[in-house]
C-alpha cells in the first residue's frame, strides 16, 4: 500500500481547510493518506512516505512559519527528499506570493520532484480553492502511484 503523508502549520485554520482538502483528493483505493501537524511531525514520517504535501501560510515579509515549520523543512534537505513526489500549498494575506516560490526553490534543490507548481490562496480559500487543493492530492496520488 502507498503512503502519502501531509504535514502543515495553520495559524487561522486556512492551511488545514487546505491540508484536509488535499487529503481527499489523495485518498483513493491502495492509498493511506495521514495528516500531521508539523509539531507532531518527524523526519520518519517523510522517509516513510511515498509522497509528501507541506503547507504553510506566508508569515512577516512572506517566510515560513519560522519557529516550527521552518526548522522542519530544513532537517529535510538532501537525500530525505531525493525523488520524493512533493506538493506545497499554503495561503497569504498580503505580497504577491515569493515566500512559495522561494520554498519550491529550496525543495527543488533538495532533490525533491515537484507535483505542481505551489498553490497559493489569498486568505481563506473558497471552494473553488478548497476543489483546487484535492486537484493537487489527486495529482500527488498519481505520481507516487
Amino acid at each position: 500500500m502507498k503512503s502519502i503523508m501531509i504535514i502543515y502549520w495553520s495559524g487561522t485554520g486556512n492551511t488545514q481547510k487546505m491540508a484536509v482538502a488535499v487529503a481527499e483528493g489523495a485518498k483513493i483505493d491502495d492509498t493511506e493518506v495521514k495528516i500531521l501537524t508539523v509539531d507532531a511531525a518527524a523526519q520518519e514520517n517523510v522517509l516513510k512516505a511515498d509522497g509528501i504535501a507541506l503547507g504553510c501560510p506566508a508569515m512577516g515579509s512572506e517566510v515560513l512559519e519560522e519557529s516550527e515549520m521552518e526548522p522542519f523543512v530544513a532537517s529535510l534537505a538532501g537525500a530525505k527528499l531525493a525523488g520524493k513526489p512533493l506538493a506545497l500549498f499554503g495561503s497569504y494575506d498580503w505580497g504577491d506570493g515569493q515566500w512559495m516560490r522561494d520554498w519550491q526553490e529550496c525543495m527543488e534543490t533538495a532533490g525533491a520532484k515537484m507535483v505542481a507548481d505551489g498553490l497559493i490562496f489569498h486568505n481563506t480559500p473558497d471552494e473553488t480553492g478548497l476543489a483546487g487543493c484535492r486537484e493537487l492530492g489527486k495529482k500527488l496520488v498519481a505520481m507516487v502511484l
